[in-house]
Order: C-alpha cells, then structure tokens, then sequence
C-alpha cells in the first residue's frame, strides 16, 4: 500500500476496532438474544464474541498490496469462536478462498490481498435472525442499523482513498438482503450516498450472490455457458464485470 492506502486503513481498522468494542457494551443481553434467535432453527453453540472484530486486520502491513475488498453479511457461527474471530472462515469462505485459487489469471490472494468486511459485524447462526434481535430488542434494533450505517460509511470512505492511488474493487456479496425492506437496505443506501460524486470509484462497486450454497459459482458457469454457446470469447475478468454490474444496477438502479 502507498502512505496514503497505509494511513486511511490504519484509521479504518483502529476506528472499527474501538467501535465494536462499544457495540457489544451497548446491549447486555444480546449474547442471549442471540442464542434465543438461533435456537429457531440452529443446533445449540457457544456464543462467544457476539460483535466481532476481525483479527485479520490486526496482520496486514503496509507491504500488503490491497486489490479487492469483499463484504459479507454478519459473521456466523465460525467467525464468532474466540479460535478464529475472523471473517469468512467457513464453508464460504472457503468456496471464495478456493476460487481465487484455482483462477491466479485474477492475480488476488484471497488471504493476502483481500479485506473482508461484513455489512454489520453484529454474530448470528444466519443473517435472517438479525430480524430476530430486532425484534426483541429496541437496543438491538439500534444496534444493528447504527452498526450498517457506520459500516457503509467506513468501507466507501476506505475503498475510495484505495481506489484513488490503485484499481481496487469491492464486491458486495449477497444480494437478496439488500433488497427493498431487506435486512441491508439501510446499508445499501448508506453506501450508495456515500459515493455522491465520485463515479470513477462507484463504476468498482459490484454486487455479486453469495459464495455459501455455491450460488456465486453456479451464476458464473451459467453466463460462461451461455456465452460460449453464443460464440462468445470473454475472460473470466470480463463475465465477473458483466455479473457484477448487472446486480449493482439491479440493487441501486443507474445511479450515475
């Protein structure tokens, strides 16, 4: 990363850091709203980090050469466990991490030159008992949309110094949630207004399904297919770039 990258992350993480420490003192009960959510439809497990700050930015150095920032969801069960309190550590990403692999034409190390993110760093066993917390709790109503404004906020005022000095992309992965009356709205257009007037950055905004259930890859062998059956020659590069603004104009609409 140049100075500049280097001091606009060093803020983002230090900032996140203190935020999330806040959150989780800011409702008392939200480890058993939490285990209350899941027991809807999860086998029993230890809540252990019930707002969670990822230690992977506490490794990244200024050597680390930035290309792509990926938002998730809301940390699940993995991402909560004191062992890991990272992001996408399960299954997804695990499908994420060994797509980059298999395709080194994109030149990105997942773990290396990747920051991942999540619209709120609020834990639940799935992102639809987020509705749950909110439900039952006015704190945690204002905790998860304070939560998505700030992020929003954070990651576009992030991706925008990257983007300035390099190409770096952000990938919002999961599309149904920021849908109108979805759980992300809130997050959706906080973003969306935080890129007013910088259309060079918003044109690296994609928005892409998720990797769980191998949504993410199913839609990218069906464009492969079906532009192959066309005759069409495009790179893995170029059909990433098709799904990906397609979604984003579908989510935001032609916003510049």
């Amino acid at each position: 990363m140049t100075s500049i990258q280097w001091a606009a992350f060093c803020k983002f993480r230090d900032a996140f850091k203190l935020k999330t420490a806040e959150w989780a003192a800011a409702v008392p009960d939200l480890c058993e709203l939490q285990a209350c959510a899941a027991q809807q439809d999860t086998p029993p497990y230890p809540i252990e980090t019930p707002v969670v700050y990822s230690r992977d930015f506490d490794a990244v150095t200024q050597d680390n050469e930035i290309k792509l920032i990926v938002v998730g969801d809301n940390p699940g069960k993995d991402e909560q466990r004191e062992m890991n309190r990272r992001y996408l550590v399960g299954q997804s990403g695990k499908i994420a991490e060994g797509f980059f692999r298999r395709n080194p034409e994109l030149g990105i190390d997942f773990r290396k030159n990747t920051l991942i993110l999540n619209k709120t760093p609020v834990h639940t066993a799935k992102t639809g008992h987020l509705k749950y917390l909110a439900a039952h709790s006015v704190q945690a109503a204002q905790l998860i949309q304070e939560s998505q404004e700030w992020m929003a906020k954070a990651t576009a005022q992030l991706h925008q110094t990257l983007t300035e000095e390099t190409c770096c992309a952000l990938w919002l992965v999961g599309y149904g949630e920021l849908k109108h009356r979805g759980i992300f709205a809130l997050y959706r257009d906080t973003l969306c207004a935080a890129y007013t007037g910088n259309s060079a950055a918003w044109e690296q905004v994609q928005v892409f399904r998720h990797f769980s259930m191998n949504s993410f890859l199913t839609e990218l062998r069906k464009l492969s297919d079906a532009q192959q059956a066309a005759g069409a020659l495009c790179s893995l590069n170029e059909r990433l770039t098709e799904i990906g603004t397609t979604h984003r104009r579908e989510i935001f609409g032609m916003r510049i």
